[in-house]
């Protein structure tokens, strides 16, 4: 008999074990949810999960970063933040079941999660202060105490009780090591899961309250009338075609590519930039007031991702709103290399502290580079920048476009690398000619007859200067073109197709105005931008 209960001492029962890991699940939504609960005291990027969300961004080798915008687009920090709390659940699950063997080493193993949360969130760039490792250390605590107290209540002996002779029935007369408090240890689960639902709710709803102020501040915004205004689109620019790209991007659909799990929300009223470094002759710091008081221009600019694939939907066209970057550098006393000036590389940083390098002097060569304050006719959405970002006519986003920018910093290129140089991209990074199929879409079905082929070409800062499209492996037929906006923006097409039945290639290629034949060379997006020709294949029937 004492070997029976050596071993069920040494062996828990694999129901015991599977309660275990119920256990540590719910020890893990607890302290998820008390760490959500002080992150809203400290600040929403301090959570656990958004600190190792951002450690592990940082980590990922950039052709893996690459592959999750290229198969999630948009949904990638979605997707990553899915995939750590995936990951948690089954290290919660395990450390619940070994709980139940070893009590004080499964939670020992939650209080070390909880110094990795904190060592994260302090290792962060835009981390300011030690306070940001509370909310993993609280929460790692809170997880560790209830996880040791709730499989307790699996080991700990069921009450004895007595028939009416008084004799101990046969399952209090059971060994103590094989009855445990089923009551107590339903009634725990349960309040502790309600509860940790109530703090997890309550601490979501006051990170999302955090920002009122940046919202507030947004919605006083009113844009004045630029000084430099934007022509009229021409009326022919957007082509009235079915499934063609409309020739500007609505804010809601403008694509967003960056490494923010939280997205920043910025009070206007409290922004400063600074403008500093290498070159700098008088440093400044200005505040939105500054730039919104100042002479605004308005350009229709189209935006590129370097993470955009051939036929890839990262580009979009918006009418832009803001302050001549250059006029800004020009009153620091800021030089471009061709004037004898001592730095090469604007490196602009954000308030999330992502820091992104700029040549000088394409900045500074009279396009219409600028710190963006609107965009189609509003101020920025948070998700695009506001208060303030960059905009560079010409340059691949990741070299150009920083959003939510707090700080300029003039240096040159041998003496700082950042953000995604560090990373393995390119430097210098000017957008590539390219274009795109938008209709018929891949795969489609069209019935013979007439069928449109349209869709958009860009060369920002060039411009297109000709489309021409390829049926299967027959000669080259130019498209008719839209009239052109800008040379800084994409321009649409179309041609006309005769299309027969059978199954079919479509290929574009675009020629910019500097006589560039856009290259049938596949290259994949790093470190400088995808290249090749699009095609889409169609059934005709």
């Amino acid at each position: 008999m004492r070997d029976e209960e050596k071993d069920q001492r040494v062996r828990p029962p694999w129901s015991r074990l599977a309660l275990g890991a119920l256990s540590g699940a719910l020890a893990g939504f607890a302290a998820l949810a008390v760490a959500e609960l002080v992150a809203a005291a400290v600040r929403p990027q301090s959570s656990p999960v958004v600190a190792v969300g951002g450690a592990s961004i940082d980590a990922t080798p950039a052709a893996v970063k690459d592959w999750a915008i290229r198969h999630f687009g948009t949904n990638d920090k979605l997707v990553l933040q899915l995939g750590i709390l995936a990951v948690l659940a089954v290290l919660a699950l395990v450390l619940g079941a070994l709980t139940v063997r070893f009590r004080r080493v499964g939670a020992a193993g939650v209080l070390l999660f909880g110094v990795i949360g904190a060592a994260a969130a302090i290792s962060r760039p835009d981390s300011t202060s030690f306070t940001d490792a509370l909310p993993s250390v609280v929460g790692a605590v809170a997880g560790a105490v209830f996880l040791y107290v709730l499989v307790g209540r699996l080991t700990a002996p069921a009450r004895s009780t007595a028939g009416e002779s008084g004799s101990v029935s046969e399952e209090a007369a059971a060994p103590a090591s094989a009855g445990w408090d089923r009551r107590g240890f339903v009634l725990a689960a349960a309040s502790a899961a309600a509860a940790s639902a109530v703090v997890g709710t309550v601490g979501r709803s006051l990170n999302a309250s955090r920002g009122k102020d940046a919202v507030a501040s947004r919605n006083k915004v009113v844009l004045p009338n630029p000084g430099s205004p934007a022509h009229p689109v021409p009326k022919r620019a957007g082509l009235r075609i079915d499934g063609i790209s409309p020739f500007v991007t609505p804010n809601d659909d403008f694509y967003r590519v960056d490494t923010a799990l939280v997205v920043p929300k910025v009070d206007a009223t409290a922004w400063r930039l600074r403008i500093h470094g290498k070159g700098v002759r008088r440093p400044a710091i200005y505040s939105f007031d500054d730039l919104l008081h100042r002479e605004l221009i308005e350009r229709d600019i189209t935006l590129t991702c370097v993470s955009n694939e051939v036929g890839g939907s990262y580009v979009g066209n918006a009418r832009w709103t803001g302050v001549r970057l250059a006029d800004l550098l020009a009153e620091c006393g800021v030089k471009p290399p061709s004037r004898g000036g001592r730095a090469d590389q604007l490196v602009s940083r954000s308030v999330d502290g992502m820091t992104i390098g700029s040549p000088v002097e394409d900045v500074m060569d009279g396009r219409d580079a600028m710190l963006a304050l609107g965009m189609n006719g509003e101020p920025l959405p948070f998700e695009h920048g506001f208060p303030v970002r960059m905009v560079v006519p010409g340059l691949y986003g990741f070299v150009s476009a920083c959003k939510w920018i707090e700080d300029i910093e003039l240096t040159t290129f041998d003496s700082y690398d950042p953000y995604w140089v560090k990373r393995g991209w390119a430097r210098k990074a000017p957008i590539k000619t390219e274009s795109r199929i938008d209709t018929p879409k891949p795969f489609a079905r069209p019935k013979a007859g007439t069928v449109m082929v349209a869709g958009v070409a860009w060369a920002q800062h060039r411009g297109i200067d000709k489309v021409e499209v390829r049926i299967d492996d027959g000669p080259w037929q130019e498209a008719h073109l839209a009239a052109e906006d800008t040379r800084d923006t994409w321009r649409q097409w179309s041609l006309p197709w005769r299309a027969t039945k059978g199954g079919h290639t479509l290929t574009v290629r675009a020629t910019d105005r500097a006589g560039t034949v856009q290259t049938d060379r596949r290259t994949r997006t790093i470190p400088d931008g995808a290249s090749g020709w699009h095609s889409v294949v169609v059934t005709v029937e």
